[in-house]
């Protein structure tokens, strides 16, 4: 062998080699399988699958500006955003909701969060203030940690105020057969009318026939071993929804402390897809549980829709209260705009 052929061997051996290398260098790796996100309507719009799970998750809320009027201590008592320093006030909320679903053996698991975030300039609050709003579980029919309760729930419009505390940390059991709905609550009530941490006890029953829907509601208040009742009924008439309801109170309780009695209308009016007026009027018996007092108000609501996912609410309301030799009357309302997401 001579030293051509050693030299030729090996330039064909190294030719070998870097091929093979460079052959190795151009390779792609094979596309690692994507689990992109799926949306489902099986709990209603909005949800999608949480990635690699079965649980479902939708997330919405709301951004809001609004200023009110009225007498400073009204609106403070509404909730309207008055801090107690003017007959006006201006203000702004974010609400944001998360729900998450998945279904179960013993029926539908829901785990529930919502929180707002209020800006106000007052200087006695600082100028924002987070509040958990909601935070529950649920598991069928049954419900455990702090929410709205039935109490909550009042007629179209902004006139009418149909009970007291409305939030509690709770356990619930509400009973669906079809038209029918009964229901228990149990309500802790922690610093809600005493310094003691007793409890609450809610119960309702609910139909619906047709365009018409009945709710009865009783709410006991252990504490101060009082209690009160509503009903409440609404009717789909012409192109709206009317609504009437009445409580009455044994005495000051949690669920209603405004009165010995009060009955409350309203008229929710569709006059367009994008327009709604709400004319309202309430009437309170022995205001403040005080014999041969008594307050009414009468208001308008206007709502309109701008375009998609905004909308604005305006409402105004006059309110007249006699207590003895005692007469008020006063103007009291808002204007908002809503983008809804």
């Amino acid at each position: 062998m001579n030293f051509s052929t050693v030299l030729l061997g090996s330039t064909v051996a190294l030719a070998a080699v870097s091929g093979a290398q460079a052959a190795d260098a151009i390779v792609a790796a094979e596309p690692e399988p994507m689990d992109y996100v799926r949306v489902c309507d099986a709990f209603g719009i909005g949800y999608f699958y949480i990635p690699g799970t079965e649980t479902r998750l939708k997330i919405n809320g709301y951004a809001r500006f609004q200023v009110s009027f009225g007498p400073d201590e009204v609106n403070k008592r509404q909730g309207w955003g008055a801090q107690g320093t003017s007959d006006w006030d201006a203000f702004s909320r974010a609400y944001i909701a998360f729900s998450a679903k998945s279904d179960t053996e013993l029926g539908t698991l829901t785990g529930f969060f919502a929180s707002e975030f209020n800006a106000d300039n007052d200087s006695d609050v600082g100028d924002s203030l987070i509040n958990l709003d909601e935070a529950y579980i649920q598991l069928g029919g049954f419900k455990a940690g702090f929410f709205y309760s039935w109490w909550d729930k009042g007629l179209n419009g902004e006139t009418d105020s149909l009970a007291n505390i409305t939030e509690f940390n709770s356990i619930a059991y509400l009973y669906e057969g079809g038209a029918f709905q009964a229901g228990v609550a149990i309500n802790e009530l922690e610093g809600a009318t005493t310094k003691a941490n007793g409890i609450g006890v809610q119960g309702i029953a609910s139909a619906t026939v047709g365009g018409v829907s009945i709710d009865l509601l009783g709410g006991y208040d252990t504490e101060v071993e009082e209690g009160a009742i509503r009903a409440l009924v609404s009717a789909e008439l012409g192109p709206g929804v009317f609504q009437i309801a009445g409580v009455w109170a044994s005495d000051p309780n949690v669920y209603f402390a405004a009165s010995e009695w009060t009955v409350a209308t309203s008229y929710r009016y569709n006059a367009t897809e994008k327009l709604a007026i709400t004319p309202g009027l309430q009437y309170w018996g022995d205001y403040g549980f005080v014999s041969d007092a008594d307050q009414w108000r009468g208001g308008l609501a206007v709502d309109y829709k701008i375009t998609s996912g905004l909308a604005s609410r305006v409402s105004v309301q006059y309110t007249s209260r006699d207590i003895g030799a005692d007469t008020e009357d006063f103007v009291s309302g808002f204007v908002r705009l809503q983008r809804d997401f």
